[in-house]
């Protein structure tokens, strides 16, 4: 409340919370827009899913291409963008979780705490700001693999059901990395464990190379590994690889049922989890 010269009274509302009622939803795009901020101002932060998806596409299309081949006749730039695309969207794990633990690490969170605010309005806004930085390297890699020769052959309802798919992964990897975001105390920690764990589940699958020539023991973990399941599902809807042979595996067989699945299941497993830990680091 403030006075003017004719000594009129002049009451100020804040711009962002109130007191009150906390608004889940208001609030956690409040919370969405800090976080994109926060990502507009050090654009660095957008290196992973920028400079180093395109890496990727140029590494494995030009320099293991000429020696990878995804059978049936299917040309390897067109078969890998899925896969790279299924390993971005993994990450997305790691964007949040590092994000998360940062927050936690400067006290941040406790200020928020003590906002008249929804309290998982901070989770919701990490998470759907994840998922929107994850997507710009989806748009990123799109572009890149258009210039290199990628297309979609199958239509636009397939495609757009392909993107859906690569999304509600996302969602489902998102929780573990709230999960590893509240367990792990520093940033530091977070990029020990999120590498260690990440990159041997996403190269363990179909996404770079075919799990054929794999040994049998290995050949079964890749196939129901359910990146494989993601990256087969968006291969067969955009038309950039063979379907399954006979002989594969449920998962392989049924990708996109078993995506929906896989992104179901993993969600009910780390939520709970995830939101158990939150709460305990946030009221230590």
């Amino acid at each position: 409340m403030t006075t003017t010269a004719s000594g009129t009274t002049v009451t100020k509302t804040p711009t962002t919370f109130t007191a009150g009622k906390p608004d889940l939803v208001r609030e956690s795009l409040v919370m969405v827009r800090r976080n994109l901020i926060h990502t507009k101002r050090q654009p660095e932060m957008l290196s992973d899913v920028t400079v180093q998806p395109i890496m990727f596409v140029l590494l494995f299309a030009y320099v293991f291409g000429a020696s990878i081949n995804p059978g049936s006749g299917f040309d390897y730039k067109e078969w890998l963008l899925p896969g790279i695309m299924g390993q971005t969207i993994a990450f997305s794990a790691f964007i949040v979780a590092l994000g998360l633990t940062n927050d936690l690490e400067k006290g941040i969170i406790d200020r928020f705490r003590s906002l008249p605010m929804a309290k998982w309005s901070v989770l919701v806004g990490r998470s759907v700001a994840a998922l929107i930085h994850s997507s710009i390297g989806i748009v990123v890699m799109a572009l890149t693999g258009l210039l290199i020769g990628w297309r979609i052959h199958e239509g636009v309802p397939k495609a757009i059901l392909a993107f859906a798919l690569v999304l509600l992964f996302g969602f489902a990897m998102i929780w573990f990395g709230i999960l590893i975001g509240s367990v792990m105390k520093t940033p530091e920690a977070v990029n020990g464990v999120m590498f260690t764990l990440l990159f041997p589940i996403t190269f363990l699958s179909n996404a770079f190379v075919p799990t054929a020539p794999m040994p049998g023991w290995l050949q079964a973990i890749a196939e129901w590994n359910p990146i494989s399941s993601l990256v087969q599902s968006m291969r067969e809807l955009w038309g950039n690889g063979p379907a399954a042979p006979a002989d594969a595996p449920w998962p392989l067989q049924n990708p996109e049922l078993s995506t929906v699945l896989w992104s179901i299941g993993l969600t009910l497993v780390f939520a709970p989890f995830a939101l158990r830990a939150y709460r305990k680091r946030t009221t230590d």
